[in-house]
């Protein structure tokens, strides 16, 4: 099992404890060190206040279980507004929202396309561009991420 797999299996149960859900574990290297990043999010935002009481509830909970050999940083997120969307539920809980979605190679001249998210099945991304419909396939797409309108 990944660290992060890991991770989320105890961190979800504590996270929901405290009135918020889990949207993201991410272990990664920046530089010379490591940063363990739990992204949670609830209905109304997150404040520090959620990000803080989840930190102090997964310390010795982190400390008892050892999931990552050799020193890290841990850090408590809010998702954000414009948050990457990942799983398939993540695309069924936004269809029809605004998105950016970053591609590996241009795409009429451009890398990010901004669209209306309509539909998602295997990977491949289905956005509302102007006036077209656009599918991406998932070999295409590197990044889809909420975006806010203002």
């Amino acid at each position: 099992m990944k660290v992060t797999e890991l991770v989320a299996s105890f961190a979800e149960p504590v996270i929901r404890e405290k009135g918020c859900t889990l949207w993201d574990v991410e272990y990664v290297r920046e530089g010379s060190e490591y940063f363990l990043r739990l992204y949670i999010d609830k209905e109304g935002g997150v404040d520090i206040d959620d990000c803080e009481a989840v930190s102090r509830a997964m310390d010795p909970i982190l400390d008892e279980k050892d999931p990552i050999p050799g020193s890290y940083h841990f850090e408590v997120c809010s998702a954000g507004l414009e948050r990457a969307l990942k799983r398939p539920s993540d695309f069924q809980q936004f269809m029809g929202a605004a998105v950016t979605v970053k591609l590996y190679r241009p795409w009429g001249g451009r890398k990010e396309i901004p669209g209306v998210l309509r539909g998602y099945e295997d990977g491949r991304v289905t956005l509302e561009v102007g006036k077209e419909t656009v599918t991406f396939e998932k070999s295409q797409v590197a990044l889809v991420r909420l975006r806010v309108e203002f």
